[in-house]
């Protein structure tokens, strides 16, 4: 990557050596290019494969065409594909990468190339592997490509809390869309998801759910205008996991997106959903 691009590769490395001492952090599979046309279009595909893109859609998706930022994409999503098998085993699957929410059918953004969490339900519902499947997406931006992949399925819930000044500008349609303001503290966005979160998911009654643990909420966040403090994003986290427990419905927890000033803050709040899963969950 380009020197100070804002990507935030620090990260992916900083979680795993924060997790390596309190469990096995496996290496993840290449998703297959016939899974990820299962969501997204094979000529779009292909060019991207061959690096057959311009410059307008390098800047939309907000990384330059590379080999390696192709195979990291579909390392990233085969990495979700990896612990849904691993949830519906045992419970609980946790990928430290992915929630690719923003990419689209034939475009990707964001530095989103291919959207995890759409891939995840086409499988899981296509491969009877689940019959109703909810993405409970806390990101702060809305994702917006997940919204657009899945509306038209009926046995899938699309549930977003993101903030409504934020990007994407242009926002699609959830099943569920719970718009904030900026500035939005721990009490605030904990009544919501006790509130506005858990009701309609409990009501959806899923088998299956995807979660989108964004630590761009935090205070301080280059890209994000909440204000959640780490210990807010923990009570989220154990709010969100406690209930697949009680319901007994198995859950797939993916990094989604963290862009703090402070480095040592980011990773710590990704690391927290495994933390968090590893006492709540079992």
């Amino acid at each position: 990557m380009p020197d100070g691009h804002r990507f935030p590769y620090y990260k992916y490395e900083g979680v795993r050596r924060r997790l390596l001492p309190l469990l096995p952090v496996l290496d993840t599979p290449a998703l297959r290019w016939a899974d990820a046309a299962r969501v997204h279009d094979p000529h779009w595909l292909r060019r991207w494969r061959r690096g057959e893109v311009d410059r307008h859609e390098e800047r939309a998706f907000g990384l330059p065409w590379s080999p390696g930022v192709v195979e990291r994409a579909r390392r990233a999503a085969g990495g979700s594909l990896a612990a849904l098998h691993d949830a519906l085993r045992v419970g609980w699957g946790a990928n430290l990468a992915g929630g690719t929410h923003h990419a689209f059918r034939d475009r990707a953004e964001g530095f989103c190339l291919v959207n995890d969490a759409a891939i995840l339900t086409r499988i899981a519902l296509d491969d009877g592997l689940a019959r109703r499947v909810a993405v409970v997406d806390l990101d702060v931006h809305q994702g917006n490509g997940t919204a657009a992949l899945l509306g038209t399925e009926a046995r899938a819930f699309t549930l977003s809390v993101h903030g409504e000044r934020n990007y994407p500008f242009r926002k699609e349609v959830s099943s569920l869309d719970i718009g904030l303001g900026d500035g939005v503290t721990d009490a605030e966005y904990l009544s919501v998801v006790r509130d506005r979160v858990l009701p309609p998911l409990e009501a959806f009654r899923p088998d299956l759910l995807l979660y989108l643990a964004g630590a761009d909420v935090l205070a301080g966040d280059r890209f994000g205008r909440f204000a959640l403090t780490l210990d807010g994003v923990r009570e989220r986290n154990r709010a969100v996991l406690g209930w697949a427990r009680a319901a007994g419905v198995p859950v797939v927890t993916m990094m989604a997106g963290g862009y703090n000033h402070d480095h040592a803050l980011t990773v710590e709040a990704h690391a927290s959903v495994v933390l968090d899963g590893l006492d709540v969950l079992g």
